[in-house]
């Protein structure tokens, strides 16, 4: 090509791109008509206090109003999405990107080995089997054949220890609620077992049956009513649900959970107990001893406390009594006594993640400053080695046998898909077992972390991530992502739809904000309940930082955050809207006056605090996103998203929210809602969904920034 040519070609794309711009600009003074939404009267005396709630009605997700609404709300979004003119563009390159071979890691149960492949496009993986780790893999499940539209996705799966059944759920339409089938693994023999109202449960194998925990079948809506007395059962395969035997209950308290597990012998049943998210007691019944009961490890909901396995007649137990970034410990089973605990692995300066009994050896992950790091030690705890990572990143999924020397992990990073290595515990070495075969260039990238002073002088870490290079010139269109709850940890992580922002020059950056797990249960805690504001600080103080060091600056700054941070955005935009031009909160928590009253909620109140009490009250208030939405306020371009089947977030948060935004916004900027159909709080969610969902962010990211982006 001459140059010449090429000289005009560029002339004929800046015609084009200004031409874009002046459409994006003639749009953009127009203000937008929003469908009008209907008030009503309803008003609650909290403590004293009035507090008006005009979008009540929206809170009733099966009536033909709230219908309508929906109906009308997706309308408008959709129509003004399609006004961005590089909408399929953005939409094409993500689905060319997407196209990859992604697989899980590999474990071996019985004599055979598994794991989980998308080719690239699929809407869900598929599982497979291999009768060795030479023979050729065979389509065990492929969940993509349980719906036409991939909206039925498998939610959780356990093989019984002689690897003879497969008991796997699954979830439609992205509900928590669960169906469970049995599959017989070898000739693929579906069997008529069929279990239904399973919510928050495994499947843990005894002989041949599972333990599984379920609900009485809902008396109201399914989606939003309120979940209680959970019980756990026992099916033996082949029987009917209605004839499995009742393994535990509890009149007295509704509001518990209850999660029953079997050691690897499938010696002990470990009863979990729970009544939020933080703290757990802990019973244990000795199967091999007839009309063996429960007996008590711990009774109290004060620390967190999870049975690795039995080994060498003692149970090791993961735990944070008395040790905010866990410990290891040895338990005797027949005298579980404190005064009878011995520690194994004491507590580090590092946070332990989990613990794996492979080849005779302990492999402990530890989480440093956000990243993994893990080590190797004898049964006696000892340190032998170091587990030699590919550098900054994530450790998932340590899988092997406690007597065999093979083991499998996988390792992904920001700019690192998810890589599988199978690893020989003897002799301390990992090699590649399945790559991630990508056209991506990693070295283009780079990816730092820096460490921030917060409203309070806590140096809090961020990741910051951007091809090398950019100019730090303050117009570089920037992503802050946050979640900062429920002991939570954001570590790095391989995001195909990131790549969208990054080759377009654009910065993402990830700060471990308070409210998470990142530096153990201390770090929790000082984001929670009346201290939940140091969350939303530590995230307004990473914007200012990328904000003074020119990576950004408020009118190329966007912020994100789903579910718990989809309140951190929330309360971030309302109450610094000046902070950032665009602002995503996804399925969040946004009236913090009424979430404990629908499904699950009520377990999120040792992290929040509840309304009932007037102590919450008074914080809650102060931060709750639906009840700060201010007149005379110009709130950054916001898009929410939810969907129709979220019943761990209700959608009623961000149906109400977003009205309060279209009544109030003080300026041309638009606020809309995605409302996904067929779709729950994010698990499962098929590919095709999650292309167009992003597909649509990206667009209205770039748009508002008054960017159109360029592809080769």
């Amino acid at each position: 090509m001459t140059t010449k040519l090429i000289k005009m070609k560029k002339l004929i794309y800046l015609l084009i791109v200004a031409g874009i711009m002046t459409l994006q600009s003639c749009l953009q003074q127009e203000r937008i008509h929003y469908p009008e939404t209907k008030k009503g009267t309803v008003t609650d005396n909290y403590h004293g206090t009035e507090i008006a709630d005009p979008y009540r009605w929206l809170e009733n997700d099966t009536s033909a109003e709230t219908e309508a609404w929906v109906k009308e709300q997706n309308i408008l979004t959709d129509s003004l999405l399609n006004t961005i003119p590089f909408r399929n563009q953005i939409k094409e390159r993500l689905t060319k990107i997407w196209d990859y071979p992604k697989y899980g890691v590999t474990f071996k149960k019985g004599e055979r080995y598994f794991y989980f492949k998308n080719d690239g496009m699929q809407n869900q993986s598929v599982f497979y089997v291999q009768e060795n780790l030479n023979a050729e893999p065979q389509v065990l499940l492929d969940p993509n054949k349980l719906s036409e539209d991939g909206t039925v996705a498998l939610a959780g799966y356990n093989i019984s220890k002689d690897g003879k059944y497969l008991a796997y759920s699954i979830a439609r339409g992205g509900s928590d609620w669960n169906e469970i089938f049995v599959m017989e693994i070898e000739g693929r023999k579906m069997l008529n077992d069929h279990l239904k109202w399973i919510k928050f449960s495994g499947m843990s194998w005894q002989g041949d049956g599972f333990y599984y925990s379920r609900y009485d079948e809902p008396k109201g809506s399914e989606l939003s009513g309120k979940n209680e007395f959970h019980k756990v059962y026992f099916h033996k395969v082949g029987d009917m649900q209605n004839n499995d035997k009742l393994i535990f209950e509890n009149k007295d308290f509704p509001l518990r959970n209850y999660y029953a597990a079997t050691t690897e012998d499938e010696r002990y049943l470990v009863l979990y107990v729970t009544e939020s998210t933080t703290g757990n007691a802990l019973y244990v019944k000795d199967l091999t001893k007839e009309n063996a009961k429960f007996e008590t490890l711990v009774d109290g909901f004060e620390n967190d406390y999870a049975v690795v396995d039995d080994f060498n007649g003692k149970l090791l137990v993961r735990t944070n009594f008395e040790a905010p970034k866990y410990q290891v410990i040895e338990v005797d089973p027949e005298n579980m006594n404190k005064s009878n605990w011995k520690t194994l692995l004491p507590e580090k300066e590092e946070v332990l993640e989990s613990i794996s009994l492979v080849g005779g050896k302990i492999v402990a992950e530890y989480m440093k400053d956000a990243y993994s790091q893990a080590f190797i030690y004898d049964l006696d705890g000892n340190k032998i080695a170091d587990l030699n990572l590919p550098g900054i990143g994530t450790l998932s999924g340590f899988n092997g046998e406690k007597d065999e020397n093979i083991a499998f992990y996988g390792f992904t990073s920001f700019t690192f898909p998810s890589t599988i290595y199978k690893y020989d515990i003897a002799a301390n070495e990992s090699e590649i077992y399945r790559d991630a075969k990508m056209n991506f260039d990693a070295t283009k990238y780079e990816t730092k972390q820096v460490f921030y002073e917060s409203k309070d002088g806590t140096k809090v870490p961020m990741f910051i991530v951007h091809k090398k290079g950019i100019e730090l010139n303050g117009k570089n269109p920037t992503l802050l992502y946050g979640y900062g709850g429920f002991n939570v940890s954001l570590t790095p992580g391989f995001s195909t739809t990131r790549l969208l922002l990054l080759e377009q020059g654009g910065v993402f950056a990830m700060p471990n904000i308070r409210g998470g797990g990142e530096y153990g249960e201390d770090w929790h805690l000082s984001g929670t309940l009346g201290k939940k504001q140091n969350v939303f600080d530590d995230f307004i103080a990473a914007a200012e930082y990328l904000i003074e060091n020119k990576y950004t600056s408020p009118d190329y700054l966007a912020i994100q955050g789903g579910s718990n941070g989809g309140l951190l955005v929330g309360a971030v935009m309302t109450q610094r809207p000046d902070l950032a031009r665009v602002a995503f909160p996804a399925v969040g928590v946004l009236d913090m006056l009424r979430y404990h009253l629908f499904t699950i909620g009520w377990a999120w109140a040792t992290d929040y605090g509840t309304s009932d009490k007037a102590e919450d009250f008074e914080y809650l208030i102060k931060y709750s996103p639906l009840h700060n939405v201010k007149e005379g306020t110009c709130y950054p371009a916001t898009m929410v998203t939810t969907a129709d089947h979220d019943d761990r977030v209700v959608p009623a948060h961000s149906f109400k929210f977003i009205s309060e935004l279209q009544d109030k916004q003080a300026c041309i900027n638009p606020v809309l809602i995605r409302i996904e159909t067929k779709a729950g709080h994010g698990a499962g969610k098929p590919t095709a969904k999650i292309i167009d969902e992003y597909a649509d962010i990206y667009s209205f990211l770039f748009y508002n920034m008054g960017i159109t982006p360029v592809y080769e």
